[in-house]
Parts: structure tokens; C-alpha cells; sequence
């Protein structure tokens, strides 16, 4: 897990005037919100919330980083080259000259993307693509 500060989407809630203190966890990934409240009442004081919902957060980034490394690890049926992180790229320069390259792009960290290119005019088509393989495969340490 990523490196968070201890209070890492959690909101301490204190309304006096009703009734009501506790502990909340807000997160949100691709779009999905989490949220949920954990009142000092139910469990067993200030101290006790904050451990619970301590233990829920953690335990919901955990599932989110699992979650995601499968989504990322997995070929999608979009993928044309068969090789995970290896893409084919047609960019049109405002001039008109068609530029084409072999792309590949892994993650070493959470959080960070590197992504590096082999143009098909030097390398020619299959030159390129085996060097963005091999590229794909040392960034993610597959090799």
C-alpha cells in the first residue's frame, strides 16, 4: 500500500446539537463513492470509532489496490498487440506527416506512469514492436 498519512480520508464529525460524533471514511475511485460513518456511541467511545474506522478504510484501499492491479494486469479485448502494456500509436501531425510507433507503458509505483516509444520508421514494424516489448517487460520487471 502507497505511503498515507494516518488520517487518510477520514473526517472527524462532532454536531453537538444532534446528538451526533464519530468518525467518517469518504473515497472515491474511477467515479465510485465510499463513505461510511462510525459514531463514538456504537463503538465504544472517540478511541473506538477512530480504530474502526481506521480498520474499514484500510481494508477497502487494500480490495481497491487488489482490484486494480487486476484490471491492470489483465489483456483487455481492446488490446491488438497481445501483449499487455504494448500499443500500436498513428498520431497526425497538424501538418498531415503520419508519425507511427510502438508504445509501451508500465507502472513501477503506484501512482506513477512511464511509457516509452519506438518509432516504425527507424526501427521498421517488427523492430519497434520487439523493442517495446522488451522495454514493457524491464519497466515492469518481467524480465
Amino acid at each position: 500500500m502507497a505511503t498515507r498519512t494516518q488520517n487518510y480520508a477520514l473526517a472527524r464529525i462532532d454536531l453537538p446539537d444532534a446528538g451526533t460524533h464519530g468518525w467518517q471514511v469518504r473515497l472515491q475511485r474511477r467515479g465510485v463513492k465510499y463513505a461510511r460513518y462510525f459514531s463514538d456511541r456504537r463503538h465504544g467511545g472517540k478511541r473506538g470509532s477512530y480504530n474502526f474506522a481506521q480498520r474499514w478504510r484500510d481494508c477497502l484501499l487494500r480490495r481497491m489496490e487488489s482490484e486494480e492491479c487486476v484490471r491492470i494486469c489483465q489483456r483487455s479485448a481492446r488490446n491488438s498487440s497481445g501483449v499487455v502494456g504494448v500499443s500500436k500509436v498513428t498520431v497526425i501531425a497538424p501538418s498531415g506527416t503520419e508519425y507511427r510507433f510502438w508504445q509501451a507503458t508500465w507502472s513501477p509505483e503506484s501512482g506513477n506512469r512511464r511509457c516509452v516509444k519506438f518509432s516504425v520508421r527507424r526501427f521498421g514494424e517488427r523492430g519497434a514492436f520487439k523493442k517495446a516489448v522488451e522495454a514493457r517487460q524491464k519497466g515492469a520487471g518481467l524480465e
